[in-house]
């Protein structure tokens, strides 16, 4: 949770613009091709060296930097039934807004989407927050099975950037559907 607060405030910073091409994106694939997204390149992976309380297994995490964007990618599987115990569009929602509503404080921030979402029919949480200087935030969050997707992609005022980032938050395809 550190990690994602601190890359929200940084994400709050101007930053340089940088030119961006289709050549610069790479698309990432789960080791167990449970789903695929489109991040620029070049996309580094980590894991977390420990678990958190419910996780079978330490998060995984995808980064690219660009001198003006960020983009962010995680999974973490929980427990069986961890989620299945629970009302799944509450624990996205609660699980979207985290640490936001402190890092971004709506006196100074602009929530400009703030809603329940779904990715092939699963529940999900979509959170965009602009700043004063008319940078932009997004977050995704979505609940499939026992695992927990997060996406977060920061964009500047212009086209440019805002279409790079939305161009990684829809990328996200999973390969089981919800029907």
């Amino acid at each position: 949770m550190k990690r994602r607060a601190m890359a929200l405030l940084l994400a709050a910073l101007p930053l340089a613009a940088q030119a961006q091409s289709d050549e610069d994106w790479q698309t990432v694939v789960a080791p167990d091709l449970r789903f695929r997204l489109e991040m620029p390149a070049p996309a580094e992976k980590s894991t977390a060296s420990q678990k958190d309380p419910g996780n079978i297994a330490p998060r995984v995490a995808w980064e690219s930097r660009r001198a003006d964007q960020m983009f962010d990618f995680d999974y973490v599987d929980y427990e069986p039934n961890w989620f299945s115990g629970h009302d799944s569009k509450e624990m996205a929602r609660n699980l979207g807004r985290g640490d936001a509503e402190k890092a971004f404080p709506r006196d100074k921030f602009k929530y400009t989407r703030d809603e329940l979402v779904t990715l092939q029919g699963w529940d999900g949480y979509a959170l965009d927050i602009e700043g004063e200087d008319g940078g932009f935030v997004m977050m995704r969050t979505y609940v499939v099975k026992d695992r927990l997707y997060r996406l977060l992609a920061t964009a500047k005022s212009d086209m440019r950037t805002r279409s790079a980032a939305i161009r990684f938050i829809e990328s996200l395809r999973l390969a089981e559907t919800r029907g």
